[in-house]
């Protein structure tokens, strides 16, 4: 059985060729004009050397040309790389080395960021994107970038069906950083991606006539794979944002007739300001779903207000997203639940650091997962890979839940210390080691805080050198060419020394809540 989405959306084109199928900027792509985007990229791509398993990465924000290039790779059976827009350079190049890059397809944006590790990747071609008008393209390019236009226009043949996928064929690698704060390869096959569209259309309310607003960013796999290729494959219609705009977001709900969308907590919460959300047309919406952070039960509570049940979910890049779901019918009268196991997943929670399983209600464990949806692993990475799952194939999330006695899951806590700020996931571990760097630091700390906007803050806890007494604002030049943005630290505190374990390790809890008690 051929799984690839760019065959269902190659189907659509020949038997539905005017339907409606992805909105950008004011323009309306039909299924046979994304289907014929899809095809000559594919060509072009296959002209330049790329062949099936071949990494091919795009850096830049939500736009039509990411998912014709995630369509175009699928017709191939390359592997697409959705580069997270927000990396510093030096990052990018990790992702882009560990990958093995072939092509790197970057909006005007992102290509300076490109341009500073290009010598040291082992891409072997840049195009530039220079046909979309919300990024237009200043001066001509230089070596060894070409236009994207230039290169489409002087591409010839007749593009090739897409190739028929299977289930185990890898379809895309999305990085995401570890405990060390190195980035790692997820893998989703095509059968992740499929058994993850079945678990979305067995629990949220789907039709042929879905309209889905894209406005988070399409590097995560909530957004990517959860909506924008989910609804594309199967005829719905989807409309993709370059960013979140509460105003623009309103006014598109209305206009499109929109069914569904997905965001996180700290954009629902901004949306509630607009008065054209509020007061506006809101009667097509059907599925609203909320994930990728913490969802603070008032948030719940005031949108239940105005007549709309978020529906939680809870998921990783390795599920591809979706593990639970709460129905919307249940949203309140499970408030703050992440949900039930989707139909076609198993969770269970098992006491961290074992693989005894905790049956009883309200006993907090970790949260592990198994399913076809699940990925097979790391790219490269067996070690990583092998900590993760256990011989029974199932994948320790390093996430603390508790299922309460009708077996609803709560999220309580997170083993590992990862950050979550606006929805955006921030490694300590990470951010410490360019922190120590700095001049006169002599031990470094990197925790959460409570942030009534973002969720969580990043908070730097330092021991310095007489005399040393850094500033966020220097720590932000110091480390801002080295980590993305929501990395950097928004509050820097003093003290002596840090308080660590007999190991050596720091001890965090002691020094979250030392954070905790300072204004």
């Amino acid at each position: 059985m051929d799984l690839s989405p760019a065959s269902a959306v190659h189907r659509l084109a020949r038997y539905l060729p005017d339907a409606p199928s992805l909105v950008y900027g004011e323009r309306t792509f039909t299924a046979v004009e994304v289907d014929g985007r899809a095809a000559r990229l594919a060509t072009l791509l296959a002209v330049g050397g790329v062949r099936a398993g071949d990494r091919v990465a795009y850096t830049g924000l939500n736009s039509a040309t990411l998912l014709i290039t995630y369509l175009a790779c699928m017709r191939l059976r390359a592997v697409f790389l959705p580069v997270n827009f927000r990396l510093a350079a030096e990052e990018v190049g990790r992702v882009l080395d560990d990958a093995g890059a072939h092509t790197v397809i970057a909006e005007e944006g992102h290509r300076s960021i490109v341009d500073k590790v290009a010598g040291a990747v082992p891409v072997r071609r840049y195009l530039l994107v220079d046909d979309d008008p919300a990024v237009p393209v200043t001066g001509d390019p230089s070596p060894p970038w070409r236009r994207l236009s230039a290169a489409l226009d002087a591409t010839t043949g007749t593009p090739a069906p897409p190739q028929p996928c299977r289930a185990d064929d890898l379809a895309a690698l999305l990085y995401t950083s570890g405990t060390t704060g190195r980035a790692k390869g997820v893998m989703l096959t095509y059968g992740n991606l499929w058994w993850n569209d079945r678990n979305f259309d067995a629990v949220t309310a789907t039709g042929p006539d879905d309209v889905g607003l894209v406005v988070a960013p399409l590097f995560h796999v909530g957004g990517l794979n959860g909506f924008a290729l989910r609804i594309m494959a199967r005829g719905g219609t989807v409309v993709v944002r370059r960013g979140f705009d509460p105003e623009r977001v309103a006014a598109d709900i209305a206009r499109h007739r929109v069914t569904g969308m997905f965001a996180v907590p700290v954009m629902y919460a901004a949306l509630l300001r607009p008065p054209a959300f509020v007061d506006g047309d809101r009667s097509s919406l059907r599925t609203t779903m909320v994930a990728g952070a913490p969802v603070p039960p008032g948030l719940i509570t005031e949108y239940a207000e105005h007549g709309i049940m978020l529906e939680q979910a809870w998921g990783l890049t390795e599920t591809a997203p979706m593990a639970t779901h709460l129905p919307a019918g249940r949203t309140m009268a499970k408030l703050g639940s992440a949900g039930i196991p989707a139909p076609y997943t198993e969770i269970r929670l098992v006491r961290p650091g074992t693989l005894e399983e905790i049956t009883e209600p309200h006993v907090r464990g970790e949260i592990c997962v198994r399913g076809p949806n699940v990925t097979p692993g790391y790219w490269n990475n067996p070690a990583e890979t092998a900590a993760a799952f256990d011989d029974a194939g199932w994948f320790h999330s390093g996430d603390i839940g508790e299922l309460d006695p009708d077996g609803y899951l709560y999220i309580v806590d997170r083993l590992k210390d990862m950050i979550i700020t606006g929805g955006e996931n921030v490694y300590p571990a990470e951010v410490e080691r360019v922190l120590v760097d700095y001049p006169g630091v002599l031990d470094v700390a990197v925790v959460g805080a409570p942030h009534e906007t973002w969720g969580e803050t990043v908070v730097a806890v330092l021991s310095c050198a007489q005399g040393a007494s850094p500033t966020v604002e220097d720590l932000a030049e110091f480390a801002g060419g080295r980590l993305a943005r929501y990395k950097l630290p928004t509050r820097v505190l003093v003290r002596e020394s840090l308080p660590r374990s007999p190991s050596g390790k720091l001890d965090k809890p002691s020094l979250r809540a030392w954070v905790r008690d300072r204004p």
